[in-house]
């Protein structure tokens, strides 16, 4: 069963930055994609960033690209999302995610199989 950890979440100021991390275990495939999304209240749930690990491929929500950045370090199974340029409307709450598949180029976040417990980004002066 894959085990998803999220940390690095608080309170920042708009214009701010802020590196959430997640730890992941029990993977039993090498081929899995490991995504970000949020859910703010009232608002849809959306898929901000995601990475595979068949060719390290990543994706970016047009609401969030060249603010964040998506990266990983397979020798520590951790996943990190750099945040900057923090606004108002990135406060949610942060989903670590994993689909387990092989996937080249994604163009999109594939829908999770597994959730994290969440952590809370507040972007406020």
């Amino acid at each position: 069963q894959v085990h998803l950890v999220e940390s690095g979440g608080g309170l920042v100021q708009p214009g701010g930055s802020l590196r959430l991390s997640c730890a992941a275990s029990g993977f039993t495939s090498d081929y899995y994609v490991i995504g970000w999304f949020r859910q703010a209240p009232g608002k849809e749930r959306e898929g901000v960033s995601c990475i595979s690990s068949t060719d390290d491929s990543t994706y970016d929500s047009d609401s969030v690209k060249g603010r964040f950045t998506i990266s990983r370090d397979s020798a520590k199974n951790t996943v990190y999302l750099q945040m900057r340029s923090l606004k108002p409307d990135d406060t949610a709450v942060y989903y670590c995610t994993a689909h387990t598949g092989i996937h080249f180029g994604i163009v999109g976040c594939p829908p999770p199989d597994s959730w994290g417990r969440g952590t809370q980004v507040t972007v406020s002066s």
